[in-house]
């Protein structure tokens, strides 16, 4: 196994990989596998068919979730990190909510889903979410469809929407009607597509310095060139992640009846006061920062409601 890190209690990956369970659940994922220099069984995860694997196999070994796939080039996502988010969110609605009121029909909205849909499948899975997910990718919306249609309990908790308006979040996705405990999203990143293959290059170089060692394969162990996947809408936006929140924040003013929390992911700590900033003018009544510390690395969402502690106590009243 392969210990991680400082990940959420409730998160299931906290004791790491057992690659010969998961070779064992899912065979097509034991040619990727090896012995690393520290002796210990990992794969290479700079190449995005052993990851594609790994995830297949994490997929139907915890979660039971028998067919799922993403087009080559697409983000494949580490799911360890991804379920995290979900764990958090889950922990703000039992800070919001009372007990009796958490255990209602949870309503969530995500924001961008990819081709995996892997917050929906992750949030269904562990808590029985209800999961809206939209995305302005056709073929991403396809694939997702797709994903959840092999599966009767996805299939009736989730429900993939197209935007069709690539500067819009929530227009056209949320109906007059539609009420959602939560929004969440994993915004693009990067300012230009320039910048996106410039970082990817770079994880490229930071991952072949760190894989001088010689492997030993279970079986044998196809060479693929290296590919980290993300199309461009996954990437990059014109002004990058800040840009993208602050419009995300400035259309939500337009549904704070509808949504009692709506989050985003924050990959740079520098870039909560801009966003606080944005919040304030906004008239956001509360703000959270929550940080999520993976292994080395520190990641966090901002949650924002335009409710006050009272409202959101009668949220389902």
């Amino acid at each position: 196994m392969v210990l991680k890190q400082n990940l959420h209690p409730n998160n299931r990956h906290n004791n790491g990989y057992d690659f010969l369970a998961l070779c064992q659940s899912t065979p097509t994922l034991k040619p990727y596998v090896h012995t690393n220099k520290y002796q210990n069984l990992s794969i290479d995860f700079s190449d995005a068919n052993a990851v594609k694997a790994l995830n297949q196999a994490l997929l139907k070994y915890h979660y039971y979730v028998n067919q799922w796939d993403i087009p080559q080039g697409y983000l494949c996502p580490p799911i360890p990190g991804r379920v995290d988010y979900i764990h958090y969110l889950a922990d703000l609605l039992s800070q919001t909510l009372s007990a009796p009121s958490v255990k209602n029909q949870i309503s969530v909205l995500d924001i961008g889903t990819g081709a995996s849909c892997i917050y929906p499948i992750l949030g269904q899975r562990e808590y029985q979410w209800r999961f809206t997910c939209s995305d302005i990718d056709p073929i991403a919306i396809k694939v997702a469809q797709q994903n959840v249609s092999s599966d009767k309990r996805l299939k009736k908790s989730i429900t993939c929407k197209l935007q069709t308006e690539s500067t819009q979040v929530f227009s056209g996705i949320v109906q007059s009607d539609d009420r959602y405990e939560l929004t969440m999203c994993n915004p693009p990143f990067h300012r230009s597509l320039a910048e996106a293959t410039k970082g990817s290059l770079r994880k490229v170089k930071n991952l072949a310095a760190n894989k001088k060692d010689t492997k030993t394969p279970l079986s044998n162990e196809k060479t693929v060139p290296l590919n980290f996947g993300g199309q461009n809408a996954e990437l990059w936006c014109p002004g990058g992640e800040v840009s993208f929140i602050n419009n995300m924040i400035k259309e939500s003013k337009g549904y704070q009846n509808q949504v009692l929390w709506f989050t985003c992911l924050v990959s740079k700590k520098d870039h909560i006061s801009q966003l606080k900033l944005t919040l304030k003018k906004s008239n956001a009544k509360q703000v959270k920062v929550v940080n999520m510390a993976q292994g080395q690395k520190i990641s966090r969402f901002i949650a924002w409601s335009y409710l006050d502690e009272e409202q959101q106590k009668h949220w389902f009243d």
